[in-house]
């Protein structure tokens, strides 16, 4: 049996831009930064005050009498999920269907709101316990989990937890399982809410936080910025898609993933360079058929250098001619969840050929010298696009997508 094509019939994300893709997007584009300092968490004695806040309560459609079952970065991605499967018009209530739908999400984090809870509770409050629920809340499978449960998906379920190539690695699963045939559907992406004092105050220790601004390739750059956010999509058999008339938004064509087998915090040339030429191969594309790349570009002085290098590496001279954003510089770093925003943001690129910027760019940096669409997104005919997500521990995932033909 020949492998399937696999198609984008729903995308869905809540980010730091706006708690849907239409409100994310539009903010995208116009390079609006939704990093500011914080107004929603308790900040205590932190140093750095900004990071990227959801600029609304999100619940997901879940009723209040369930709500003390869902940690926060459950409730993105589950939002994210409702969003997706309600754009790919798909009814989880046929039995044949749920049977072969998988759902695969990536969490860098565990559920940390109710980690911290309990600390505060037992050691703080002198309370005996803690939540009942503390323990399928914060286990990082729960967003899998729970969207399985709330939709009625019954194939491949699982969590999948690789730092900031988390979406990436649940997307890429997902990807495989629908083109090799062991499922007809997979709702597939990422999520993280990690704007907690205890996982924030760890971030503070390890001095990459930016204080201010995040400028991703920009010679003054800083650090990155965290921020909550969820992305997710649903992959899907073209031709079961076309069966049934469901709207194909984009096809998705190539994967890599490698590990550097380095170092458990500094990034590597060799790792992230394999992922994206074995993404090309997979996806039967030249270098010079990509015409966007969604860097991963954290605004870390070592990441953003070596991503260039990278980019350099693996695309040659027509590094200088593609597009490059790191969208991260508006939406901050939602660690797990980043990939599935930025896949997002890939998918609307191909859609309304417009690039989205890097804002907060001051002034170029010679180890940074490619085209990152400096603070305003142009206007470009974008066919293929790529999303790059290399993450601690030297974990690489790299997909790309084609305009549906």
């Amino acid at each position: 049996m020949s492998a399937a094509k696999v198609a984008i019939t729903g995308m869905g994300c809540t980010s730091a831009l706006g708690n849907d893709v239409d409100e994310t997007w539009s903010a995208m584009k116009n390079g609006v930064c939704g990093i500011r300092p914080f107004e929603q968490i308790e900040t205590y004695d932190l140093k750095i005050g900004i990071g990227g806040e959801i600029p609304k309560p999100v619940t997901a459609g879940v009723p209040d009498r369930y709500m003390s079952a869902f940690d926060r970065f459950t409730l993105l991605a589950m939002e994210s999920a409702r969003q997706a499967i309600e754009q790919s018009g798909l009814d989880f209530s046929d039995t044949d269907l749920a049977n072969r739908s998988g759902c695969i999400i990536g969490a860098g984090n565990c559920g940390w709101e109710i980690v911290e809870s309990g600390y505060r509770r037992c050691f703080i409050d002198g309370a005996k316990r803690i939540h009942v629920m503390a323990v399928p809340r914060s286990m990082s499978s729960a967003p899998a989990s729970q969207i399985s449960m709330w939709h009625g998906i019954k194939g491949p379920v699982y969590g999948v937890t690789s730092a900031c190539a988390s979406a990436n690695h649940a997307i890429v699963a997902g990807y495989h399982a629908v083109k090799n045939g062991e499922a007809d559907v997979a709702v597939v992406g990422g999520t993280d809410a990690p704007l907690i004092w205890g996982v924030l105050k760890a971030w503070e220790s390890l001095r990459v936080l930016a204080p201010e601004a995040c400028r991703p390739f920009s010679a003054n750059r800083k650090g990155l910025a965290l921020a909550d956010g969820a992305g997710v999509v649903v992959l899907e058999n073209a031709e079961h898609a076309k069966a049934r008339g469901a709207k194909i938004l984009c096809e998705m064509i190539g994967t890599g993933i490698t590990a550097d087998a380095g170092d458990l915090v500094n990034p590597t040339v060799d790792g992230p360079s394999r992922a994206m030429q074995q993404c090309l191969r997979s996806a039967r594309l030249s270098p010079q058929d990509v015409d966007y790349v969604n860097a991963h570009g954290t605004g870390t002085k070592a990441n953003d250098a070596t991503e260039t290098k990278v980019l350099r590496q693996v695309f040659g001279s027509h590094a200088d001619e593609m597009a490059i954003s790191s969208t991260k510089s508006m939406h901050g770093h939602a660690l797990g969840g980043s990939g599935g925003v930025e896949l997002v943001a890939c998918i609307k690129a191909i859609h309304e050929g417009i690039i989205p910027p890097t804002v907060n760019y001051d002034e170029p940096d010679p180890e940074c010298d490619l085209d990152v669409t400096p603070n305003v997104a142009k206007k470009r005919n974008v066919d293929v696009a790529v999303s790059n997500s290399f993450a601690f521990g030297g974990t690489n995932a790299v997909v790309a997508v084609r305009k549906a033909s």
